[in-house]
């Protein structure tokens, strides 16, 4: 591609970059740029929501350039404090590498093995003196660290900003002078990492990156980013029929947004939002096990809930106990929460029975008002894709 096509083409999805002047001059400089991207191995799985970023990287390899991609074994002890209320958890070297073990072959789920380079900051920041921590520490202000928004958010709540998380971003911005990074890409929390990351470089005699960041996803519960710690994550090497099912129980709303960033298209709003959502775990299934697996496990979904076979099928069990008077829109609202986690409205509840999609046992329920006599061992389906057993 010439460098305005391929400037194009990188642009889609991005949510900032700076600049795009100083990425076109890059790409127009006929050689492969460094395309630098950090992960921390907190925990050991990697899940949809860095796949965005990774997707972007696969991008710029499918051009012809070189992606860096740096384990973090010396800031994932550390701990990125971007967007936390809190200080991390620290954890050992040991806990670090532990679950770094899988993050290659999790990665080359979406790179190419042959453009990537795979380093540790662990090689250069364990080599250091404490003269040159210092050295290093004394190229950045306190004033600097607390325009942070996080941080001054901690301090108006008063809340403990440690002296170990100031380290991070300068960690960082020190990774980007050691690769020689082109471009580094990341999350739109990682502006003031990044931007450490191009003043060290300036002060270094170096180009300074580009600074490429893409939208942070949400979570299942469509509120949160998506993260292990809230437990609205999908994991790209779990089983597939969790993979499914966890993308199955989305909203409608929250699936358009999953469309672009995942499958790098819009959603077809001709299409109805039932089958939006099974192409939607489908596609995301075949990209991270195999076509095959998707195909079965769509095959054993439509048994399961889109051909009604509920009877003998392994249901979340819903209690009654208690609310035995409740009406049907308290029922499901509840089943919603206890059984999904999921949270709906109540006029959204209400829609869905007069929708006659509330059935019980296969009888449809179209009075939002009505009280339903539940029965243990009934089995009460709240929407197309999901149901409760009674208990």
């Amino acid at each position: 591609m010439q460098p305005d096509e391929a400037l194009a083409f990188l642009k889609q999805g991005a949510a900032k970059i700076i600049s795009d002047n100083e990425l076109r001059e890059k790409l127009a400089l006929g050689r492969p740029l460094r395309i630098k991207l950090g992960v921390d191995p907190t925990t050991a799985d990697i899940h949809l929501g860095h796949t965005v970023v990774l997707r972007k990287l696969r991008q710029f390899q499918d051009l012809g350039h070189q992606a860096v991609l740096i384990i973090g074994d010396f800031t994932g002890m550390v701990g990125d404090p971007s967007g936390r209320s809190a200080t991390r958890p620290q954890l050992t070297h040991r806990e670090v590498m532990t679950n770094a073990t899988t993050y290659r072959e999790q990665a080359f789920k979406i790179l190419d093995p042959v453009r990537t380079e795979i380093v540790c900051n662990g090689d250069w920041f364990r080599a250091m003196s404490f003269e040159d921590v210092i050295r290093l520490n004394s190229r950045v202000t306190l004033q600097q660290m607390l325009q942070r928004e996080d941080f001054r958010a901690r301090i108006d709540r008063q809340q403990a900003i440690h002296a170990h998380e100031i380290q991070y971003p300068i960690m960082q911005g020190w990774d980007s002078v050691m690769v020689k990074a082109d471009v580094e890409l990341g999350g739109t929390d990682q502006l003031f990492n990044i931007l450490i990351g191009r003043d060290f470089q300036k002060e270094e005699g170096q180009a300074q990156q580009v600074v490429f960041l893409l939208p942070i996803l949400e979570g299942l519960d469509g509120s949160r980013k998506m993260s292990k710690s809230f437990g609205n994550f999908v994991a790209i090497n779990e089983p597939p029929t969790e993979m499914f099912g966890k993308l199955m129980s989305i909203s409608d709303e929250l699936m358009a947004r999953y469309y672009p960033f995942l499958l790098g298209r819009a959603l077809d709003t001709s299409v109805h939002p039932l089958e939006g959502k099974k192409r939607l775990a489908f596609e995301i299934v075949e990209t991270y096990h195999s076509r095959p697996v998707a195909q079965e496990t769509l095959d054993e979904w439509n048994v399961r809930f889109g051909e009604r076979r509920f009877t003998g099928a392994e249901l979340p069990t819903f209690s009654i106990t208690g609310r035995e008077k409740n009406d049907v829109v308290s029922f499901v609202w509840s089943a919603y929460r206890e059984a999904f986690r999921i949270k709906k409205s109540r006029s959204e509840i209400w829609r869905l029975v007069e929708q006659g999609s509330v059935q019980l046992d296969g009888k449809k329920i179209v009075d939002p008002k009505a009280k339903p006599s539940l029965q243990r061992g009934q089995v009460l389906r709240l929407d197309k894709t999901h149901a409760v057993r009674i208990g």
